[in-house]
């Protein structure tokens, strides 16, 4: 893979942009981290490093188990059934973030829906006009951080714009908008796929009710099997040949992360979950510099939300046919749009 890790930088003419609404974007800037090489990538990356630790994960620990128990109270004095991805899988990312950047999660509506036309828009404007509201939300935000600093992500990078050599405003709304919309899509995607998959693999989910220290393994084992953003998009820098094909140098390039995951060279029975495999090495957080920045912070929690949802509704099943879940569409991250579930 290596002669195809650089160049990644989306502004390339070449660059693989399969969407209207990718090219919608392009067409706006390149995002900060994900549409840039070094040295701005690594310059945006090591300023945020010191903020998504495997040590500041751990100790936000005790605040992710506190969202998860208080939201599952809510969601047992409801009653069943429920809808699992507006009432848990959605919010739990979503408090999390917000509480770590910074963001009064009493504007969550907002920006879930900002996000939502952002990555499932309907047409490419839709999506400019996503990001533009957004951006202009942060954008405030970040002014009234200035003002008013508190004790967030989001107002140690003010803190930091303030030095010379620190982010301008443009770059500090550009980094809030990937943290935002990246740390609570996609791990509300992984609580309910998760939660969909171990319910229709009742030998699995067994094996967890009878021993919750298999919660770690499982995690990632749901993590290579889902892989839920699916296609790493990269630029071939020189020429190389896979499996007898010559990939040309500025061609663009599509790693399926769900094949690759599901790679027996790698993975033996692949598509069989198995919480005994050695799964670590998967790449559903990407590969290379690009790697996920938060997958500290993911992994906590999923290991909590899934550990604590199996443990507090020990009768939990859906309340509906399979085949009646809706799901998103496979052209953007994967995930469900609702998961109705009785217990």
């Amino acid at each position: 893979m290596r002669a195809c890790e650089a160049p990644h930088a989306e502004s390339r003419d070449d660059f693989p942009l399969p969407t209207e609404r990718a090219a919608a974007l392009r067409r706006r800037r390149r995002p900060a981290l994900l549409g840039w090489d070094d040295p701005e990538h690594n310059a945006q990356r090591r300023m945020l490093i010191p903020s998504f630790t495997l040590k500041r994960a751990e100790g936000l620990r005790p605040r992710v188990q506190e969202t998860v128990d208080r939201l599952l109270d809510a969601v047992e004095a409801q009653g069943p059934p429920a809808e699992l991805v507006a009432a848990f899988a959605l919010p739990v990312p979503s408090i999390v973030i917000c509480d770590l950047l910074g963001v009064p999660y009493a504007d969550h509506d907002f920006f879930e829906e900002q996000s939502r036309r952002l990555l499932r828009g309907p047409t490419g404007e839709d999506t400019e006009d996503a990001l533009t509201r957004l951006e202009d939300y942060l954008g405030d935000l970040i002014d009234r951080k200035r003002r008013d600093p508190g004790d967030g992500v989001l107002d140690e990078l003010v803190a930091r714009g303030a030095a010379k050599d620190g982010p301008g405003r443009q770059e500090l709304v550009e980094l809030a908008t990937i943290l935002l919309v990246a740390g609570h899509e996609t791990t509300a995607d992984m609580i309910s796929l998760g939660t969909y998959t171990l319910l229709r693999h009742p030998e699995r989910l067994a094996e967890l009710r009878a021993d919750p220290g298999l919660v770690p393994a499982a995690v990632e084992e749901l993590l290579r099997f889902l892989s839920i953003a699916d296609g790493l998009l990269r630029v071939a820098r020189e020429d190389v040949e896979v499996a007898g094909t010559v990939i040309r140098a500025g061609e663009g390039v599509v790693f399926p992360t769900s094949v690759i995951n599901r790679d027996t060279v790698a993975y033996p029975d692949p598509d069989t979950l198995d919480w005994a495999r050695p799964a670590r090495h998967h790449i559903a957080f990407g590969f290379g510099i690009h790697q996920c920045l938060g997958q500290n912070l993911a992994r906590a929690e999923l290991e909590i939300a899934l550990g604590t949802l199996l443990r507090r509704l020990p009768g939990l099943r859906l309340a509906v046919p399979a085949d009646e879940v809706p799901f998103k569409p496979g052209d953007t991250i994967q995930g469900m749009l609702e998961l109705p579930v009785t217990w």
